[in-house]
């Protein structure tokens, strides 16, 4: 009796281990954003979002693959709001660490420096932030808004509200140089003189424009005779302002703004990289009626958002990851398309089957991976970017925006450039 007790207990312990070692696998997913430097007051919140995504998919199992779980395993580095460390990073992610894909870079410059790393490891890098396009590389999923699924479409907006002057102002790197130059041929495209685009103009030796606006260095400080000359641009009304300025040098800009009296009846401003998460650091009443265009507003009224947000508040009260603020959190359209970028990768890492980056590239090129996420279905397209909703709000006090239009299920198309010049050359 005793040996045969000793046999069962034997066998007990056995399926204990082999049931811990099932729960105990792991895959390595890499954070790659700016947690120091000019972007960590955008970047440290897309961190956030995804070891939110992240607990909540390891909650609910982790990821299946055959006849396994695997819980995320986060490894997070800093890319300090410097470019050439990105790429050493993201490296550092992919030969050492061993990531299965890695979520990260904000600025286009950082993606930039990253891409030859990842193009040379067969590495897999899901990017998040409204960008330039011009791009498209079989390592990086673009879970970001295209310059169609932003850009133009707050044009069109401001278009249709009778404006007829636009003043072009933005960070000087490639982001804000390349949306810039695509909204100058846009905007010449569809009626407006040149001498209404404002900001100036920059030729090649051919005489050929190669960039328009006024452009300022990150962590940029002084904006009063920038905003002096806006509101001249201004006087004669029916302007506006487009703004691609990034990270911190938006609470100066803005703080210029409001000092100097330009209001939105005036003169409205339209930002591309300051939503609900960076209002946090401006006076959002002297913002009242300010524009923004994003794939996501923390004020959309669905039962999807309504329970994410919940989720979301639930988390903040019982993470214990370090460096996470708690209090005082917001949610935007950044933070959105990371979160919605975890989940696409999941379900096309278990529909392949596997975690190869092969083939689960494939699967995602397939047309056939969707998530219903807080701001509607996001479904990732054979050219590595994605169709998703976008909607046109202005600022409130509070800080959240009031949705004034919404355009559903826009194709995320990179290339424009190209098909501007050839319509523009058509014109002639």
């Amino acid at each position: 009796m005793k040996l045969n007790l000793s046999k069962w207990l034997g066998a007990c312990a056995a399926m204990l281990l082999a049931v811990n070692t099932v729960a105990a696998d792991t895959i390595k997913v890499g954070i790659l954003h700016s947690l120091s430097g000019t972007m960590a007051i955008s970047e440290t919140s897309l961190r956030d979002m995804l070891l939110f995504a992240f607990d909540e998919i390891n909650k609910a199992g982790g990821i299946k693959v055959g006849d396994k779980s695997y819980m995320i395993e986060p490894v997070i580095v800093d890319g300090a709001s410097n470019w050439p460390l990105f790429a050493e990073k993201a490296k550092q992610l992919l030969e050492e660490d061993k990531v299965a894909v890695v979520f990260g870079c904000w600025t286009s410059v950082s993606r930039k420096s990253v891409l030859p790393v990842f193009e040379k490891d067969n590495g897999m890098l899901f990017y998040p932030v409204q960008y330039e396009g011009e791009e498209l590389s079989k390592n990086i999923f673009y879970t970001a808004e295209a310059v169609n699924q932003q850009a133009t479409p707050a044009v069109d907006y401001l278009l249709a509200q009778g404006k007829k002057k636009f003043y072009l102002i933005g960070t000087d790197y490639v982001y804000p140089q390349t949306t810039n130059l695509i909204l100058y041929k846009y905007l010449l495209l569809h009626g407006i003189k040149l001498e209404d685009i404002g900001g100036g103009l920059r030729k090649d030796d051919s005489g050929k424009v190669i960039s328009a606006g006024k452009y300022t260095p990150f962590g940029h400080t002084d904006y009063q005779q920038i905003v002096a000359e806006i509101k001249q641009f201004a006087a004669g009304g029916d302007a506006c302002v487009v703004n691609t300025i990034n990270g911190d040098s938006n609470v100066p800009f803005f703080k210029e703004v409001a000092a100097a009296g330009l209001t939105p009846a005036d003169c409205p401003v339209v930002s591309f990289s300051l939503a609900e998460d960076e209002l946090r650091a401006l006076p959002t009443k002297d913002l009242v009626g300010e524009l923004g265009c994003w794939t996501y507003f923390m004020s959309i009224k669905s039962r999807d958002n309504r329970a994410f947000l919940k989720r979301w508040d639930e988390w903040l009260k019982t993470e214990d990851h370090p460096g996470v603020v708690k209090e005082k959190r917001m949610v935007d359209s950044p933070m959105v398309l990371s979160y919605d970028g975890a989940y696409l990768w999941k379900e096309a890492v278990e529909k392949a089957g596997t975690f190869d980056v092969d083939k689960v590239r494939e699967t995602l090129e397939s047309g056939d991976i969707s998530f219903e996420g807080p701001g509607g279905k996001n479904t990732m397209q054979k050219n590595h970017h994605t169709t998703k909703n976008v909607y046109i709000g202005d600022t409130l006090a509070n800080g959240q925006f009031k949705i004034l239009k919404t355009f559903n299920a826009v194709y995320g198309e990179p290339f424009l450039l190209k098909d501007l010049d050839e319509k523009l050359s058509a014109m002639k």
